[in-house]
């Protein structure tokens, strides 16, 4: 296979984006976990107490798939397969979305699983005012390139299986060097839960 060579193309393709209209200076702007939709995480943005203080925006990933089981179509940020541009495309994505809406005052970006890492990458050296990422590491490019962040909280539950203390303890090693950073440890696994929607709620009433 010595004489085939990978290339690769940037092309145009369409993301989709929900949208909860809100007073328009304070800006919340969502990233699903991997196998889930913008449906589901504004489902979930939609019970942080307080949220009809904020535009609220669940952002799709590009990566549409079938779930094998059920055939319901979900998506996912990105695999290991090109990652590096995967990230630039995701970035470029996120940006345009956020240019969609007026300047806010307080932007906020906020990640599940898989999206928490997108949480950090869309903050990375922009105007965001806050980061919450529930159950979601940060991704190693933003830990080498050290970039200025905005504060952040990390939900982690007692019971969770991929998000492990030991990982909890390292971003926040990290954070406390580039920023300020809380948590809130509640009793649950990988998932959202009333005590995180709480502490959601009072991160954000404090912007």
């Amino acid at each position: 296979m010595t004489d085939i060579q990978t290339r690769t193309i940037s092309t145009t393709v369409h993301g989709r984006y929900l949208v909860r209209d809100g007073p328009p200076e304070r800006l919340l702007v969502g990233f699903h976990g991997y196998g889930e939709t913008a449906e589901a995480h504004m489902a979930e943005l939609r019970q942080i107490p307080g949220i009809d203080q904020w535009t609220a925006v669940a952002v799709q990933a590009l990566h549409p798939f079938y779930m094998n089981r059920t055939g319901m179509i979900v998506a996912s940020w990105m695999t290991s397969l090109d990652r590096e541009l995967a990230i630039d495309d995701n970035r470029v994505y996120v940006h345009s979305v956020v240019a969609q809406f007026p300047p806010p005052r307080e932007l906020v970006f906020l990640g599940f699983s898989q999206g928490a890492a997108m949480a950090y990458r869309a903050a990375a050296g922009s105007n965001a005012t806050g980061v919450i990422a529930l159950g979601g590491d940060v991704p190693p490019e933003i830990v080498e390139a050290r970039p200025k962040l905005p504060p952040v909280l990390i939900g982690r539950g007692i019971r969770e299986e991929w998000y492990t203390d030991e990982k909890l303890q390292k971003d926040l090693r990290f954070l406390r060097e580039v920023t300020t950073v809380s948590t809130c440890i509640f009793d649950g696994a990988h998932e959202w839960t009333d005590e995180f929607r709480e502490a959601a709620g009072e991160f954000l009433a404090a912007r």
